[in-house]
C-alpha cells in the first residue's frame, strides 16, 4: 500500500488558489516549484528549524521530478526532530517510501522509528508500519519484521500479507517463534501453529496436506486459512514426487578423506535415527573426480539425487555447465560468481557467509566505520573481501584492514587495527589461541571498550570459562548445535536431536561442524524436489537457517552468541530496534 504526498499539497495550493482575488472557476495553476538546490542552499543559513524544513521541502520536490536518489540521500540527511508534527509524518512517509523503491532498507528503518515517538495518523501509521516490516526482513531482522506486519495484519485482515508475514516466520527458530508466541493473539497462534506444523511434516508433503486440513479446522477465519501462503500452495504440485534413494559421492581417500569421513557419519547417523525418511543411501568413492562415471553409476543404482562432490575444483567445473545429469547437492562452493547449471546446489560451511552476517549485524547494531584483523593466507584474504564488500554495500567504511602472521604475537597487528583512525568495531577471523590474544591487547591500545565481531573459528565448541575468559563481550556467530544455549535456550529445542545426541561426543568441534553438515545435506537431499521447484526454501537445521538462493547456493543464517564469563550467552539485543522495541 502506498500513500501518495501530492493530496494534500494540491489540497493546499487549492485553498490558496481559491483566497486569491484572480480566481477564475475551473482553472486550478500549480505554482512552479521552488529550485531544490537553492533550498537546499538556503539550509545551510538557517536555523536547526528552518533547515530541516527547507532539506524536506527539496527532497519532495526531487523526487517528484525523478531524481529520486539525491532526494533519498537529502531525507536521510534531515534532522526530523526540528519538524512539526506533520511535517514529521510527512517526512517518514517520503523517507520509507524511496528508502524501498531505491532498495535501502535502512532508510525505511529510519523512518519507521517515528512510529515509537508519536501517535500517526491510522492510515499513515499502516502504511509506514508495512514497510518496516519489509525493511527489517531485508535487514535480517525476521522476528522484527514479522511482528510489524502481524501487526499491520491484526488490523486489516489483508489476506497479500500472508506471503511476507510466512517469508519472515519461515526464518524463526524455536526461541524467536516462543517469544513471538508471548505476544498471545489469535492471529500470530495460528501462524505460529502453522509453521510448526509445516517443520513438523519436514520432506513429507503428503503428511503436511493431510493435517492442513485439521488446521484450517481450528483456525477458521484465519487470513491464512482463506489463503495458503503461496510457498505452501505451491508444494501441492509436488505430492508424490518423494526422494527414496540418494547416492553420496564423497572421497575414500586423499586430502579431503577426513572431511569426507566426518560428513558420512553424520549423514550415516542421521538416517539411521529415520528421522521421517526411509530414503536409500549408496555411498560411492567419487575420488577419481570422474563425475559422469559417478552420474553413471549413481544412476544405475537408482539414485535419484546425489549429495557430492566435495572437491571445490570438481564444483567448480560443474557450475560451468548448462545442467547435470542428475540433481546434485554439492557440498562446496565453486569458484565462479555464480552458479549457472540447472539441477545443481551447493552447500558447505562457507566462512565468507559468516563474514557477511558479521557485516549486517554490526551495521544493524549502529556501528559505521570497521577495522579487520584476519589471517595473511589465502583464507583470510577471502574472507577479509567478503567482509568489506557486504560493509561498504551496507554504506559503512573501512577504518584498517590488518592481515595478521598466525606464528606471531597479537600484540602489534591488534594495535595497527585499533588505532590511526579509531574504528567504531572490530571484525575479527582467528582461530580460538590467537583470538584470545586479541582483546587483552586491544584493552591495552584503545581506550574504551572495542565492540569485537568474529566468526565461529574462534570457539573450540565446548566450555572452558577459564581459558576463553580473555574473550568476555566478543559476539560471534556459529551454527546451533555448537551454541545450543545462546541459538534456541538449550539443547531440548535443537533441530534432529536424536541425531544431535548421537554424534555430540565428538571432542573435535571441526569435525563436529561437518557432521552437522552431513546431517542438514541429508535433509536437503531429501527436499530437492523443493528446491527446485520453489524459490526460498528454507530448513532450519543443525548449521544454522538455510535457504536457496536464486543460482542455487544454499545461504545459511546463524544465531549469535557473546562470551560472558568465559562462556557463550544469548545475545540479548535484538538488533535494530534496541532492546525493549516492538514495531
Amino acid at each position: 500500500m502506498k500513500i501518495s504526498l501530492r493530496g494534500p499539497l494540491a489540497v493546499a495550493l487549492t485553498a490558496l488558489l481559491l483566497a486569491g482575488c484572480s480566481f477564475q472557476p475551473g482553472i486550478i495553476e500549480r505554482q512552479p516549484d521552488v529550485d531544490p538546490e537553492r533550498l537546499l542552499e538556503q539550509a545551510a543559513q538557517q536555523t536547526p528549524e528552518q533547515a530541516a524544513a527547507s532539506r524536506l521541502e527539496a527532497a519532495d520536490i526531487l523526487a517528484r521530478r525523478g531524481n529520486r536518489t539525491q532526494a533519498l540521500e537529502v531525507a536521510k540527511q534531515i534532522d526530523d526532530s526540528r519538524l512539526k508534527r506533520q511535517a514529521r509524518v510527512r517526512w517518514a512517509l517520503l523517507l520509507s517510501e524511496l528508502g524501498e523503491t531505491e532498495g535501502d532498507p535502512w532508510a525505511v528503518i529510519q523512518a519507521g522509528q517515528l512510529l515509537d515517538e508519536i501517535e500517526l495518523p491510522h492510515e499513515a501509521s499502516l502504511t509506514l508500519r508495512e514497510r518496516l516490516g519489509l525493511a527489517l526482513g531485508e535487514a535480517d531482522e525476521p522476528l522484527a519484521a514479522a511482528r510489524a506486519l502481524l501487526r499491520v495484519q491484526a488490523e486489516t485482515e489483508r489476506e497479500n500479507l500472508n506471503d511476507p508475514i510466512w517469508a519472515q516466520l519461515s526464518r524463526l527458530d524455536r526461541r524467536e517463534l516462543g517469544a513471538l508466541r508471548d505476544d498471545g493473539d489469535d492471529l500470530t497462534d495460528g501462524w505460529i501453529a502453522l509453521t510448526e506444523l509445516v517443520r513438523s511434516t519436514g520432506s513429507d508433503i503428503q503428511r503436511l496436506f493431510a493435517r492442513l486440513d485439521d488446521w484450517r479446522e481450528r483456525y477458521r477465519g484465519h487470513p491464512a486459512a482463506r489463503r495458503l501462503p503461496a510457498e505452501i500452495t505451491a508444494l501441492s504440485e509436488l505430492r508424490g514426487q518423494r526422494v527414496d534413494h540418494i547416492a553420496v559421492l564423497l572421497p575414500e581417500s586423499g586430502p579431503l578423506s577426513s572431511i569426507a569421513e566426518a560428513t558420512r557419519q553424520g549423514i550415516r547417523t542421521h538416517h539411521l535415527a529415520g528421522v521421517d525418511s526411509g530414503a536409500q543411501l549408496s555411498f560411492i568413492d567419487s575420488s577419481s573426480g570422474n563425475m559422469e562415471a559417478l552420474y553413471q553409476e549413481a544412476s544405475a543404482l537408482g539414485a535419484q539425487v546425489v549429495i557430492g562432490p566435495l572437491d571445490k575444483d570438481v564444483v567448480s567445473r560443474l557450475e560451468q555447465r548448462e545442467r547435470v545429469s542428475m540433481p546434485t547437492l554439492a557440498l562446496n562452493y565453486g569458484r565462479s560468481e555464480r552458479n549457472r547449471a540447472k539441477g545443481l546446489f551447493q552447500y558447505g560451511l562457507s566462512a565468507e557467509d559468516e563474514a557477511r552476517q558479521a557485516a549486517q549485524r554490526a551495521y544493524g547494531d549502529g556501528h559505521r566505520l570497521a577495522s579487520l584483523l584476519v589471517p595473511n593466507n589465502g583464507w583470510g584474504r577471502r574472507v577479509g573481501d567478503a567482509f568489506t564488500d557486504s560493509w561498504q554495500d551496507l554504506g559503512g567504511d573501512i577504518a584498517n584492514a590488518v592481515h595478521y602472521s598466525p606464528q606471531a604475537p597479537a600484540t602489534e597487528s591488534a594495535k595497527r587495527a585499533a588505532t590511526n583512525p579509531k574504528p567504531d568495531m572490530l571484525f575479527l577471523l582467528a582461530l580460538p589461541d590467537y583470538a584470545r590474544q586479541v582483546p587483552p591487547n586491544l584493552d591495552y591500545a584503545y581506550s574504551g571498550d572495542l565492540p569485537i565481531y568474529a566468526t565461529s573459528h574462534l570457539f573450540e565448541g565446548r566450555r572452558q570459562p577459564r581459558l576463553d575468559a580473555d574473550l568476555n563481550d566478543v559476539m560471534f556467530a556459529d551454527i546451533p548445535w555448537q551454541i545450543p544455549d545462546a541459538a534456541v535456550g538449550g539443547v531440548e529445542a535443537l533441530p534432529f536431536l536424536a541425531s544431535y545426541r548421537e554424534l555430540r561426543d565428538e571432542s573435535d568441534s571441526t569435525m563436529f561442524r561437518l557432521m552437522a553438515m552431513g546431517v542438514d545435506a541429508y535433509e536437503l537431499a531429501l527436499r530437492m524436489p523443493q528446491l527446485q521447484a520453489i524459490g526460498g526454501t528454507e530448513l532450519f537445521g543443525a548449521t544454522g537457517t538455510l535457504s536457496a538462493q536464486a543460482d542455487g547456493r544454499i545461504q545459511r543464517r546463524l544465531p549469535w552468541a557473546r562470551f560472558v564469563d568465559g562462556v557463550p550467552q544469548p545475545v540479548l539485543s535484538p538488533g535494530v530496534l534496541g532492546d525493549d522495541r516492538t514495531p
